[in-house]
């Protein structure tokens, strides 16, 4: 963990419950299927926002948007890894749910169903300009691009930030979800963003380019600074048009792959607000996301003297 200097991390972005499935062989249609299965605290704003935390001595802070069945749970959770919360309480709307059917096989692939509840509800009534007193930095969770009210969210956000000149960065946070919204309008959407984190999957559906380093080139017209993250092969950093860094990743076992993006992204983060420069802030995702990837869930380790605690629902 490493001191920064004064000013937060303020995370935008989506607080759901994770019910990971790891299951040993292919699913099998019809029947059962042996899964070791766990509820555990997610999303990919919180989890940027705990890995940032755990990387770094300076403030983070989370607004997300939760269900009132799990709001206790999740401001716990988010407390206990060091992050500030400010959950607004969906009157109507559930806690949002992914299930994660995670293959044990060695690449420990990933598949998600999700159903978004009140994270997508975030909207601009949640938002302050006074959200942003004493931030060094917003990051926008992509995933707050998939719906009309946490969009005019990001537009409110976007346009307080840049009056302030507090630099903003944002992860596209779904493929899938992606080409449904449509590459033309996710660009218009994030003009004015200053660093992109794009996966390789990403990254090439944004430039309908098969090479991760032509399509992260491609970006950088667009985005003052992308980071394209390509799992076990670590991450390149790009501006101005051209690839300016190729970044490994140690090597490692990995056992699940769900919040290995987050994990990068936090730390990435955490890094630049310590004053690195990208090259090195991108090794320093790489160190936690080759953490993450050999744990169960999205969140990095737990801090001395804290636990998960039971998931609601769960008899302790």
């Amino acid at each position: 963990m490493t001191t920064g200097p004064e000013g937060a991390l303020l995370v935008v972005g989506d607080v759901v419950t994770d019910v990971i499935a790891r299951h040993t062989g292919p699913l099998a249609p019809g029947t059962d299927t042996a899964a070791a299965i766990r509820t555990v605290p997610g999303g990919a704003g919180a989890n940027v926002a705990c890995w940032a935390a755990y990387r770094s001595d300076a403030e983070v802070r989370l607004l997300g948007r939760v269900g009132a069945e799990a709001a206790a749970w999740h401001e716990r959770e988010l407390v206990a890894a060091g992050v500030r919360p400010r959950l607004v309480v969906d009157p109507r709307a559930p806690t949002g749910t992914v299930i994660c059917l995670v293959d044990s096989g060695a690449a420990a692939e990933r598949t998600f169903l999700t159903d978004s509840g009140a994270s997508l509800r975030l909207g601009t009534g949640d938002w302050s300009d006074g959200l942003l007193d004493g931030v060094a930095r917003l990051h926008l969770s992509g995933y707050l691009l998939f719906s009309e009210p946490s969009r005019a969210l990001v537009a409110a956000a976007l346009a307080s930030a840049r009056a302030r000149g507090v630099p903003v960065s944002l992860d596209p946070a779904s493929a899938g979800f992606l080409a449904r919204l449509g590459v033309d309008r996710f660009l218009t959407l994030v003009e004015g963003v200053d660093v992109l984190l794009p996966s390789r999957d990403e990254a090439c559906l944004l430039t309908g380019l098969p090479d991760t380093a032509d399509a992260a080139a491609k970006l950088s017209r667009h985005v003052p600074l992308v980071v394209a993250k390509e799992g076990a092969a670590g991450a390149l950093v790009a501006r101005g048009g051209a690839v300016r860094a190729r970044v490994p990743a140690p090597v490692v076992t990995a056992a699940d792959t769900t919040g290995a993006g987050d994990a990068f992204t936090g730390a990435f983060l955490a890094a630049l607000l310590t004053g690195a420069d990208p090259e090195e802030a991108a090794r320093e995702g790489c160190r936690a996301g080759a953490l993450a990837v050999t744990r169960v869930g999205g969140r990095p380790p737990e801090r001395t003297g804290h636990g998960h605690g039971p998931a609601p629902g769960d008899a302790g």
